[in-house]
């Protein structure tokens, strides 16, 4: 089954679940459960790259004013 490198969070977060559910039933072979584990480690740091994002976005929509989070452009001369 070809995956998607880079899924959007909604399906990061449901494949990451469904994996979870693998590897909790304790049912695949040890090939596998590498492998669907080392999948779910590339999907949590997505996911948290994800969240990371949307804070920021966030507060920098709360604190426009707040220097800390936004850098001026500085032009090349």
């Amino acid at each position: 089954m070809d995956k998607d490198p880079f899924p959007n969070f909604e399906k990061a977060l449901a494949e990451l679940e469904s994996l979870v559910e693998k590897l909790e039933s304790g049912d695949l072979a040890l090939e596998q459960s590498l492998e669907d584990f080392k999948r779910g480690v590339e999907l949590t740091k997505q996911c948290q790259q994800i969240l990371d994002r949307a804070q920021q976005s966030v507060e920098q929509l709360l604190n426009p004013e707040d220097e800390s989070t936004a850098e001026p452009f500085a032009a090349d001369d």
